[in-house]
């Protein structure tokens, strides 16, 4: 690291017309290797005809006296686009799930290196990443996506800093975003309409609808079972590894590693899909024995059998909110939602993936009318 010394500065004049005094010093920057670097900087104090060089001299020591001070802190000589493209994507990407660096690359490409790229990280502030995530809701992007660049702008200098590419404070962290409004309505499968799809669809999406609505697995993990995960004796199945978008990989979080309780129901179901498999294969493979595409079962099978029940909102991720809305309204837990999901958090659980059921709210709220007053009080007291 390149040792910071007193520096007076070197003092010039320069021009012929109208000369002015220059002062140049040496600058301590963060090079591609994250280490410091120095190099020759300049400034202008003053035209040469309205300043002396004492004048000048004086000038300069004030100028440099907060670096002589330890004030100034080196600066990054990167752009913002060279140390995602040199640094952030071959270093941290790889650490994520498949899925995670999808969308970060997407997220990259589409929006934050057209808007920061040719930046240097260390001119980009606060209100840059304020102005830019502002301007994106105001052309309708929503507020997750928006809370998602900032979040991951939020990332890239906070690794940048940690490996020593960023030496000032995370400018997205100061970032605010407006409150944020009523989601879209989210949708629960009702019992009579998780009937009308099994009897719609057709093998193996029909047996994986009712792994979802009845174990809460995300789709990737019903795409990744394999027979020796399922035990037909003790009613159980294991989640030990996921398929995205065809690649067999690991479950989402540490927590998604579960064992579940298999129900009579499943277990019926699952049985004549097994024949002579082999232990190690997987319970839904292709007939080239490979795994399926989420996305294409969802457009060819599961969309079209939603539109016939009145349900195009249909999809994959319906099925987990399905079972942690009725799990709980067949006597089940919180807790036991949130096991079934594979979730560390309780609230996860409670404020994104369950929801209210009219008919089962009414009679909630009839039974509580009974413990305050019967109808006839309050029939006698209306006449």
């Amino acid at each position: 690291m390149a040792r910071r010394r007193y520096q007076k500065g070197s003092i010039r004049k320069r021009g012929k017309r109208h000369p002015v005094w220059e002062l140049q010093w040496w600058a301590d920057f963060i090079g591609e290797g994250g280490k410091i670097v120095r190099r020759r900087e300049s400034t202008i104090l003053g035209y040469a005809c309205e300043i002396t060089r004492r004048q000048a001299l004086k000038l300069a020591d004030e100028h440099l006296r907060p670096l002589n001070m330890g004030k100034v802190t080196p600066l990054s000589s990167l752009t913002f686009g060279q140390f995602v493209e040199r640094q952030f994507v071959p270093n941290f990407l790889p650490t994520l799930k498949l899925s995670t660096q999808k969308r970060y690359r997407q997220t990259l490409d589409t929006h934050l290196l057209p808007a920061f790229g040719d930046t240097r990280l260390c001119e980009i502030g606060t209100l840059d990443v304020q102005r830019f995530v502002l301007q994106k809701m105001e052309r309708g992007l929503g507020w997750e996506s928006c809370s998602h660049l900032k979040n991951l702008i939020s990332k890239v200098f906070g690794m940048a800093k940690r490996w020593n590419f960023f030496a000032v404070d995370n400018p997205a962290q100061g970032v605010e975003l407006p409150e944020k409004k009523a989601a879209r309505e989210k949708h629960v499968l009702s019992p009579q309409q998780i009937r009308a799809l099994l009897m719609l669809l057709k093998e193996p999406c029909r047996t994986m609808l009712l792994l979802g609505v009845l174990t809460g697995l995300r789709i990737g993990e019903i795409l990744g079972l394999r027979w020796k995960d399922v035990d037909f004796t003790l009613g159980e199945l294991r989640v030990e590894q996921a398929v995205y978008r065809g690649t067999v990989g690991t479950p989402k979080t540490k927590g998604s590693r579960r064992v579940l309780p298999l129900p009579e129901a499943v277990m019926i179901s699952l049985r004549p899909l097994q024949g002579s498999a082999s232990e190690d294969s997987l319970v839904f493979r292709t007939e080239e024995n490979t795994p399926y595409r989420d996305n294409n079962l969802r457009h060819r099978e599961l969309k079209p059998a939603g539109v016939k029940i009145g349900a195009p909102w249909l999809s994959w991720h319906t099925l987990r909110r399905t079972h942690a809305t009725l799990l709980q309204t067949a006597g089940g837990s919180l807790k036991d939602a949130s096991a079934q999901l594979g979730h560390s958090k309780l609230s996860t659980t409670h404020e994104i993936y369950t929801q209210p059921l009219p008919a089962h709210q009414r009679m909630a709220v009839e039974q509580l009318a009974q413990l305050v007053t019967n109808g006839d009080e309050l029939r006698q007291s209306a006449a």
